[in-house]
């Protein structure tokens, strides 16, 4: 099967980086064909630049882009009668409401009357929008709104799907539904690209990763081999008395309320247990999350913005 979207050293500058400082610089990636990609990295990573140059809306400075099987800068209108996007800033008409929002835009990229008005009523309960339906879009709170444009493009033929973080502002239980609808999606064998910051979200939905730093591909893989190429794939959380002496040994660690933290490898973190448990101290281990691996790689939490001149998110 051929990739839905191949990038071979994709450089972007702003023009107005005043110093040169490329948003994107020698990227490469290859997303699969009928998978949830997930996009992960800071604000000011290079995530939206991607996005707005995959969907042709924004030219690359340099390099080559080829989505599905279509050239970005020869091929746009390929491109965009077979892709549906969610940019990060959108906003769906104000003057129409929900029920309209969702069916004209179905109606719009070629679904005829009966296909429209079933996919908008499935999309709709799917997001629990329903009850919603007659209300005008410019009455709805923020998060109501995000809602009605997954559902959107969610109900789209489109065959690859840019979801540039997708669920900010929803609250926990908007989240999952778009979770499962994404999930549903990715059933059909429709190819998703997921650009967040959330990384449970990445994880929870993604089949393969690339983390992005500064505008270059730092690691990418699915979640289990990202998690095997950081130098310590366990963590332990030790909540009581024990000497940070006999626990430095055994990997790095960091002090947290009421105890550490450490990131070790599986044979430590068992002994470290066994340490704890006789001196009936509280302990909890397991595998390290995504929060873990980013801040192992990149040196720094995924919530801290990026300074970097003419990058965007």
């Amino acid at each position: 099967m051929p990739s839905a979207i191949r990038v071979e050293h994709l450089r972007k500058v702003y023009p107005q980086s005043t110093r040169g400082v490329a948003a994107l610089e020698d990227l490469n990636l290859e997303v699969p064909s009928g998978r949830v990609y997930g996009l992960i990295g800071r604000n000011g990573a290079g995530k939206t630049t991607f996005v707005r140059i995959c969907s042709t809306q924004l030219a690359p400075t340099a390099g080559r882009v080829e989505v599905l099987g279509h050239d970005v800068d020869r091929e746009e209108r390929e491109i965009r009668s077979r892709i549906a996007c969610i940019p990060q800033e959108s906003r769906p008409l104000y003057f129409l409401t929900v029920e309209e929002v969702v069916y004209l835009y179905l109606k719009m990229r070629g679904l005829d009357r009966a296909e429209s008005r079933r996919r908008t009523r499935d999309a709709l309960d799917e997001l629990s929008l329903t009850e919603h339906r007659n209300r005008l879009v410019s009455r709805l709170s923020g998060g109501l709104r995000r809602r009605t444009l997954c559902a959107m493009v969610l109900a789209s033929d489109a065959d690859l799907l840019f979801l540039d973080e997708p669920t900010t502002g929803l609250d926990p239980i908007a989240r999952r539904e778009v979770w499962e609808a994404i999930r549903r999606t990715s059933r059909e064998h429709r190819t998703i690209m997921l650009t967040t910051h959330y990384l449970d979200e990445a994880e929870a939905l993604s089949t393969r990763l690339a983390l992005v730093e500064r505008g270059r591909l730092v690691l990418e893989g699915t979640p289990a081999d990202l998690r095997g190429r950081v130098r310590y794939p366990y963590r332990v959380t030790i909540q009581g008395s024990f000497p940070r002496a006999e626990l430095e040994p055994y990997g790095r660690v960091t002090e947290i309320e009421g105890g550490w933290l450490l990131f070790t490898r599986e044979a430590e973190a068992r002994e470290v247990a066994r340490r704890a448990l006789e001196r009936n101290v509280r302990l909890s281990l397991g595998p390290v999350s995504l929060e873990d691996i980013f801040l192992d790689v990149v040196g720094r939490s995924i919530d801290e913005d990026s300074a970097t001149e003419g990058a965007e998110t």
